[in-house]
């Protein structure tokens, strides 16, 4: 399997910033997407319990909807594709369930080979420890698939800007997300920079490897 040499893979993570301005007449491609598509639906998740859903927003009537609920933020109409991050909210025993008949359809392996399994997610779903909010969980869930949706698209040349600066309960209202059981976390916007994005020609911020990294 071909794979990036180790300067390239830093290269694409220095190329990628957050995109304040993108080029509005420039579309993703759909085979490019397709593989973006699958780069979420191969994010990890705790368990491989999956308590996410994405929205890919594509109308443009919704997306000028939406504007007003990310705090008019041009990227929100600009970019080429714009996904929401929502968790599925509330889950139980029952989604454990679920994953499991999943396992067996997908593996082909015994159900009672997974007792284990079972009993490990729906302990922690049933009785979670005492303060523990499952909703919290999900959302961090929900952020691993963020960052595997931002690397992926830096992989391949995409460009992409992560974005909590939005009214999650709008979000939830404009696209009925209530009413399936779940709630906007937060949204990406996918697609090409603008020409004229100063924030491109910007030096990364970052502190030095010595400050932050730790080898024991």
């Amino acid at each position: 399997m071909p794979t990036l040499s180790p300067r390239d893979l830093v290269e694409r993570l220095s190329w990628r910033y957050a995109t304040k301005k993108f080029d509005a007449t420039k579309k993703i491609p759909a085979d490019v997407w397709a593989a973006l598509e699958q780069s979420l639906l191969l994010s990890p998740s705790s368990f491989g319990l999956q308590p996410w859903a994405f929205i890919v927003v594509n109308d443009r009537a919704t997306r000028e909807k939406l504007v007003a609920a990310s705090w008019n933020q041009p990227q929100i109409l600009a970019a080429s594709h714009l996904v929401v991050f929502a968790i599925r909210k509330n889950l139980k025993a029952a989604d454990a369930e679920k994953l499991i008949d999943r396992i067996v359809e997908v593996r082909k392996v015994p159900r009672e080979s997974l007792e284990g399994l079972k009993g490990m997610m729906t302990g922690f779903l049933g009785n979670p420890p005492a303060g523990f909010k499952i909703d919290d969980w999900s959302a961090r869930q929900v952020y691993i698939a963020l960052g595997t949706f931002l690397t992926s698209c830096a992989a391949v040349g995409i460009d992409a800007c992560p974005m909590e600066g939005i009214q999650p309960a709008d979000y939830d209202r404009i696209l009925g997300l209530g009413k399936q059981g779940l709630a906007a976390v937060c949204v990406a916007t996918a697609g090409y920079r603008a020409d004229d994005d100063g924030y491109a020609k910007l030096p990364k911020v970052r502190y030095p490897a010595e400050q932050i990294i730790q080898r024991v």
